[in-house]
């Protein structure tokens, strides 16, 4: 039978940070695209209204675009410490008139150290680039127990705890939840880090045979992936039989090298996690936030 599991949560920290919502960022007028095409498409940054957690990671006319609210905090030394402590769960607050209104911390993007969080659609529009957004941070220095050499990065304990991602410890393997699994030889963007507490990396899609191998031609943003063959333990690296578990936290890209990023969540370099997959396995599902899939 399935044991729950045990963790450190009660000794984890629990520190705020301030952010703001990101302008739209646009440094060149013209990418050259992986097929030797050129493209100008809108990029990260932003605040989106129409494009959240649950929808397709897909088919956008944009590069990298990121869901909801892309954040950071202008001071670049304040958001180095905002985008490691920040965790994909974490609460996150905006005063709107009389209210304070919640979302949620749904990942972080590296290269330009965003992050990014979901909330409610009516709260939209209401932000401005100078709205000031709280994050309650909770997760780095996260342990599990009992579970051999799994470590958890980039993770709010809650969603350890939540219905919707049964994580169960079973035969001295950690049971989780995904929506996709993915070959290590199709991750790009993001490889050679010797450190995977922010940021992410990307899955290139430009080979039709492993996209329609893997079903990866409905990836959705905020997908919970198991990436076969990577260990995240210190940094991203391709090692045969480990099993690294992330999130898709932005949109697809039409430059060699690039694709949707994922987030690290979990990582065993021996293979400790035994992903088991089910399309109920996104963020917006289980965190009751975003665009949660038909």
């Amino acid at each position: 039978m399935p044991t729950a599991l045990a963790t450190n949560k009660d000794r984890l920290l629990r520190i705020p940070v301030e952010v703001k919502p990101s302008h739209p960022m646009h440094t060149r007028s013209v990418r050259a695209s992986h097929d030797g095409g050129v493209y100008a498409l809108p990029s990260v940054g932003g605040i989106t209204y129409n494009l959240r957690i649950g929808d397709p990671a897909l088919g956008w006319a944009g590069d990298h675009v990121e869901p909801c609210v892309s954040t950071r905090n202008p001071d670049d030394g304040r958001n180095s410490g905002a985008n490691f402590l920040a965790c994909v769960g974490n609460i996150a607050k905006v005063r709107i008139g009389d209210d304070t209104r919640r979302g949620f911390v749904t990942g972080t993007h590296g290269g330009c150290e965003h992050i990014m969080i979901d909330f409610p659609q009516d709260v939209l529009e209401d932000l401005t680039y100078d709205t000031t957004i709280r994050i309650e941070t909770v997760g780095q220095g996260l342990e599990l127990e009992g579970v051999g050499d799994v470590k958890a990065m980039n993770l709010d304990p809650r969603l350890l705890e939540m219905d919707a991602w049964p994580l169960a410890l079973e035969n001295g393997s950690l049971r989780v939840p995904v929506a996709k699994l993915l070959p290590a030889r199709i991750m790009g963007a993001g490889l050679g880090v010797d450190d995977c507490h922010s940021g992410d990396y990307d899955i290139q899609l430009f080979d039709p045979v492993t996209n329609e191998e893997f079903g990866l031609h409905d990836l959705r943003l905020g997908d919970i992936v198991a990436i076969i063959d990577a260990d995240h333990s210190y940094g991203r690296t391709f090692l045969t039989g480990a099993v690294s578990v992330g999130v898709v936290v932005h949109g697809a890209c039409r430059t060699s090298g690039h694709g949707p990023g994922v987030t690290t969540l979990l990582t065993s370099t021996a293979g400790h996690i035994e992903p088991i997959v089910s399309e109920a396995a996104n963020l917006a599902t289980i965190l009751g936030a975003g665009v949660e899939p038909a």
